[in-house]
Order: structure tokens, then C-alpha cells, then sequence
């Protein structure tokens, strides 16, 4: 049995909710509830993994549950949020930097960027993501990455341990970082950019926006890119060739304008989504013998 009581002296009793609907925490605004939900500042997280951990708790990290997908049976452990209260962010010009929490989100660390001049981060503008989730899966779009710009990075590890990694300790591949394989926690971290011209970056970050607005379906709830890129191919176009745009399962759609999204028509159930993305999985393996991989975490 959870010690709730534990928790809510330790990080205070507005910092824990019980049962939450993940729904309300995901884009894909679809899937179940997590039985802990909580929200700590950076001085109480090492304490609170800890507590975690002695009451046999299992944790995960989000940011803005921009690729994530609780099953409608929901999650058992804890959820740890590292939203609001991680989202800070300072440029500093000298030295063309930018300091961001884990919790802050892509565009708002690019629109930072843009308004000081600084150059290197428009394909983040528009990514829903924070840079904690970022950093873990080195987000990237259109030719650009966060292995690029990444100068530091300070990680929490399961023990309540904080130390910090340089760019090329962080082991970041194709949506893929020792983050991950080690389960730290990201806290923040410095991006090193460079000055550039204002009105080029203007144009960069605009260019990037209409193309997304034209290829993506943003008007609909999704995780974005559902699939990982296989190697040599592209997922949306082995999809689309599949015959599975307009696919539907409840209220889940494979998307008619970009066949790599899976999206929320209305009413998704996880259930709906994960059923679809299964025959998305077969049907393209069966055709192509092409082992389609999510991108998306499913919790639960």
C-alpha cells in the first residue's frame, strides 16, 4: 500500500494527485489513469526517488507527454512530472549560449534563441516537446538535431546522484542517448549556438513551420512521428504504399495527410491506438517484410 501521506509531507500535498487521467497530460489526449501523479522542484526530487524506492514505487519521468501512450488499464507507479516547474531558460549572449530546464519546451528555448540572434536551433521550433524528452530521444526534424547543439547536459541518476555530461558522453543516435539506456533523469542543460542574422533565422523558422503545417496533420491530437525511421527506409511512405492511409480503429486514424502520424479523430481509446498501430505493424511487415518499431512509449 502507498504511504500517500509520506509523499505529500515530502513535496507537499498540492504536488500529488492520485488516479490521474493521463489524457490530460499527453498529446495524443487519449489513455488511462496513472495511480501517482506528481510534481516536485528540483530540490526534493533525490528524496522523493528515494521514498519511491522504498516503497517499492516504479517511476517514470515525462515532460509534456509529447510521445507518450498510457494503456486504458493505466499505469501502477508514479508518474513524475517534470513540467512548470523545470521550464527556465536564460540565453547568454557572450558566450552564445542557452541554459534550459529539463522541463522547458523546444519552441520556447528557440524563440529565446531567435530573439538574441543566435542560430543552430529552428528545426527545434516547432517540436512539442521539453528538453528533457529532447535530450533522451536527441529529438530532431529537418536535418537538424540535438546532438548538434547539446554542450552539456546535468543528469540525476536512480540513486538521487546529480553530475553533468558533455556532448559527446551522452551517446546520441538516431532518437536514442545513454539518457535512456541508463534511466537518468535529465535536469537541464547549455546549448551552444551562434550568432546569426535575425531575419535569416526568421525565414529558417518560418519556412520549417509552413511545411509542417502542410505535411503534418496538427489540427488533430497525436505523438507525433508514430514509427521510427527503419534504416534505408521511410515509415510514412511504407504506410501510405501499404494502403493503410485512412485506416481507422475507433477513433484512431492513420493520417491521410502524413501516413507516418497516427492521430485521435475523436474519442480515442488507447486501446484504439495501440490496435491500430499493431495492423500498421503486420501489414507492412507482411508486404515489405519491414519491422516497423514505435517511437512512442507505451506505459502500462
Amino acid at each position: 500500500m502507498h504511504d500517500i501521506e509520506r509523499l505529500k509531507s515530502l513535496i507537499g500535498e498540492e504536488n500529488v494527485l492520485e488516479n490521474e487521467d493521463m489524457s490530460r497530460h499527453t498529446t495524443f489526449r487519449a489513455g488511462g489513469c496513472a495511480a501517482l501523479f506528481l510534481t516536485p522542484d528540483i530540490w526534493k526530487l533525490s528524496e522523493l526517488l528515494n521514498e519511491l524506492k522504498c516503497q517499492g514505487i516504479e517511476y517514470y519521468i515525462v515532460g509534456n507527454g509529447s510521445n507518450l501512450l498510457v494503456r486504458d488499464t493505466g499505469y501502477k507507479g508514479a508518474v513524475i512530472c517534470m513540467g512548470n516547474r523545470f521550464d527556465n531558460c536564460v540565453v547568454t549572449k557572450e558566450e552564445n549560449s542557452v541554459f534550459a530546464g529539463a522541463g522547458c519546451k523546444l519552441s520556447k528555448i528557440a524563440s529565446e534563441a531567435y530573439k538574441n540572434s543566435l542560430t543552430g536551433l529552428e528545426f527545434a521550433s516547432g517540436i512539442p516537446g521539453t528538453f528533457g524528452g529532447a535530450v533522451t530521444m536527441n529529438a530532431g526534424a529537418y536535418g537538424g538535431e540535438m546532438a548538434q547543439v547539446i554542450e552539456s547536459v546535468r543528469v540525476m541518476d536512480g540513486d538521487g546522484k546529480i553530475f553533468t555530461l558533455k556532448n559527446d558522453e551522452l551517446k546520441l543516435g538516431y532518437r536514442h542517448s545513454i539518457v535512456m539506456e541508463e534511466n537518468y533523469i535529465v535536469l537541464d542543460g547549455v546549448l551552444s549556438l551562434k550568432k546569426g542574422d535575425k531575419d535569416e533565422i526568421k525565414a529558417k523558422m518560418d519556412d520549417f513551420s509552413q511545411r509542417r503545417r502542410e505535411k503534418q496533420p496538427l489540427e488533430y491530437p497525436s505523438a507525433g512521428s508514430t514509427f521510427k525511421r527503419p534504416e534505408g527506409y521511410f515509415a510514412g511512405k511504407l504506410i501510405m504504399d501499404a494502403g493503410l492511409a485512412g485506416k481507422t480503429v475507433g477513433g484512431a486514424q492513420v493520417s491521410e495527410k502524413h501516413c507516418g502520424f497516427v492521430i485521435n479523430k475523436g474519442g480515442a481509446t488507447a486501446t484504439d491506438i495501440l490496435e491500430l498501430m499493431d495492423i500498421v505493424t503486420d501489414t507492412v511487415y507482411d508486404k515489405y517484410e519491414v519491422k516497423l518499431e514505435p517511437e512512442v512509449k507505451i506505459l502500462g
